[in-house]
């Protein structure tokens, strides 16, 4: 008998986890227990919690923190009430989420807090970020975030720090996405999206307050294969401003090397909005970032000049794809015509991909020149990385070669 494969993906799943939970931390002198809470929506009439886990055949539950406060040393988690992804309104849910939704949402809003004084749009997929970007109206930042990486794009979480406008709108039901998440809807705005009948539409009020979130920390747990749990404290970016960046210096067998140039008020625009936006991003990770987009994105590799390379490889891939779109209204892939074809490889070499004058951002430092050489062959004019590699000299004359400014921001940005 032949299975259905695609009934795997619409089985939801039983939910047998208990309705609260707590975790005690628990020392000589003191107990302190965090209070959960599992999160529910009424959907058709029925109570329902999350869809299922990472993959079909797994349960999940979302618990929210409703009391407790724990005190580790200086540091205290973020109080109880305080709620953002665990506590969201459903206004269409079609299909009501599941744990990658609500994840890929979450790291969204991990990005989107950053950028408050401009509308921002982050979209998300399997927790990274493949397009993101500033700018005047949420509309350009839409369609900016969207064209950085339109093939990676479907089926994603676009993440918005404005209400959604009649235009914005329009452009995202073009599309396929699993969620829309946004402080609110403007009137009419909830009737386009719902012509995507199975996007969940997300309201969060309190991202009109994400900026307050910049610096709190929650535990971050990870559970082992035998059932052992290593608990830190999730990551907060200390490069914030301009200020908070050192010009790229170091000391070498008594000799003192220093980038010829400081950054433009442009490069350090674009310098702090690609560390930002690379703080979400799985490690092993190097982007490059330009007028405010991301232009190229590589996650999760093991070397750092192998994940240089394949943001690269990724910027020309995608900016071919986004001409061919605007031009024939075909993706690349399925453009046939060799002259076509032909044309927009020559556009597309001839901008190396849109990152000549960008600014490529290192979640780490590099330990040879190998991997920023990647990024200056390409036209990268400036760089930011953590700094403090032994060979941080010859990563500075690889930049002086080449006329390109470098900072450090002197913390490491790992997320695994």
């Amino acid at each position: 008998m032949t299975k259905d494969l695609k009934q795997m993906y619409k089985t939801v799943m039983d939910d047998h986890f208990t309705p609260a939970m707590e975790i005690s931390f628990v020392d000589d002198k003191k107990r302190q227990t965090l209070f959960y809470e599992k999160v529910a929506w009424t959907i058709d009439g029925i109570q329902k919690g999350l869809r299922y886990g990472e993959n079909p055949g797994q349960e999940a539950a979302l618990y929210k923190l409703i009391n407790g406060n724990l005190v580790l040393g200086d540091t205290q988690t973020i109080a109880a009430g305080k709620y953002m992804v665990s506590d969201i309104e459903l206004l269409q849910s079609g299909k009501h989420p599941g744990k990658t939704n609500l994840t890929d949402a979450d790291n969204a809003l991990n990005i989107l807090r950053y950028f408050s004084a401009t509308p921002a749009v982050v979209i998300v997929k399997h927790n990274n970020p493949c397009g993101a970007a500033v700018a005047d109206t949420l509309e350009a930042a839409y369609h900016n975030a969207y064209m950085a990486d339109r093939v990676a794009a479907f089926g994603g979480c676009i993440a918005l720090n404005r209400p959604i406008d009649k235009p914005t709108a329009q452009a995202i039901a073009q599309q396929y996405a699993e969620v829309v998440v946004a402080p609110d809807f403007e009137d009419g705005v909830v009737d386009i999206l719902a012509t995507r009948k199975n996007l969940r539409v997300i309201r969060i009020r309190n991202i009109e307050k994400l900026q307050t979130f910049i610096g709190e920390r929650v535990v971050d747990f990870k559970s082992l294969i035998d059932g052992g749990i290593v608990a830190q404290w999730s990551f907060a970016p200390t490069t914030l401003s301009k200020s908070d960046m050192q010009i790229a210096q170091s000391e070498y067998k008594g000799k003192i090397y220093r980038v010829n140039r400081e950054p433009t008020e442009k490069e350090y625009s674009d310098m702090l909005f690609g560390w930002l936006v690379e703080s979400g991003i799985t490690s092993n990770s190097v982007i490059y970032v330009k007028d405010g987009v991301t232009v190229g994105i590589g996650t999760g590799e093991q070397d750092r000049v192998g994940v240089a390379e394949i943001a690269v490889d990724k910027a020309y891939r995608k900016l071919m794809d986004r001409y061919s779109f605007e031009r024939y209204q075909l993706p690349f892939n399925l453009l046939k015509d060799q002259d076509k074809i032909q044309e927009i490889k020559a556009d597309v070499e001839a901008e190396k991909g849109g990152l000549i004058g960008s600014t490529m951002v290192s979640d780490a430092f590099f330990p040879f020149r190998d991997g920023i050489d990647v990024g200056l062959r390409q036209g990268v004019k400036s760089v930011i990385q953590p700094g403090g590699s032994m060979n941080d000299f010859e990563v500075i004359e690889a930049c002086n070669e080449n006329g390109a400014t470098m900072v450090y921001t002197g913390q490491r940005s790992f997320k695994h």
